[in-house]
């Protein structure tokens, strides 16, 4: 037999499509190293399976006898939600589970770093990086500025920069700039502070 046949394809596509679905969608949430998905097949199907144990009464439903003559629309959410949705929905879940206090104590963080941790929560706040050859660089991190992840060297954009004046750390904005790029090698130790 052709390994090609139409049902062997579809019953590959069936076990490794959600599972495929769920690994992506989670690199995309947390950052992760380059995956070479040929070696993630087994871990495709694994996820697969978990999926279709959570929704077997659904899939048990709509497989039934004249489901799909009587409730073709059903039938069609029902396997959108069992192939697509909840595998999309999975990797949200578990990065909110992972940062609920009760579990956080007893299972690893999903991210590698705590530079992915402090800039995946994608807030804004004042910031002051000491850079190694001594000069202090006071900013803006908001919605516009932005910090690489995990495995990429990291580098940050400031998108405002602020200098002192009238002793104050954030006097005032430096104009005439559309802000700053620092790499990893010039970082001494950033200080993170509140809005």
């Amino acid at each position: 037999m052709d390994i090609w046949e139409i049902d062997k394809s579809l019953l590959f596509l069936v076990l490794v499509l959600p599972g495929f679905i769920s690994i992506k969608v989670y690199s995309l949430l947390i950052a992760v190293e380059a995956r070479d998905y040929s070696k993630s097949l087994v871990e495709a199907v694994c996820y697969s399976s978990l999926n279709f144990s959570v929704f077997s009464w659904l899939i048990v439903l709509i497989s039934s006898e004249g489901f799909y003559h009587h409730h073709p629309f059903i039938y069609w959410i029902g396997l959108f939600l069992v192939f697509f949705g909840a595998p999309s929905i999975w990797p949200f879940l578990f990065r909110w589970i992972s940062e609920l206090k009760v579990f956080k104590k007893n299972i690893l963080s999903p991210y590698k770093q705590p530079w992915d941790y402090v800039f995946a929560k994608k807030e804004s706040m004042w910031i002051v990086v000491y850079l190694k050859d001594g000069e202090i660089i006071r900013g803006k991190f908001a919605e516009k500025s932005f910090a690489s992840s995990y495995p990429s060297e990291r580098q940050i954009y400031i998108e405002e920069v602020w200098r002192e004046k009238n002793g104050k750390k954030f006097g005032e904005k430096v104009t005439r700039t559309k802000g700053i790029l620092i790499s990893q090698d010039e970082i001494k130790y950033i200080k993170f502070l509140g809005k």
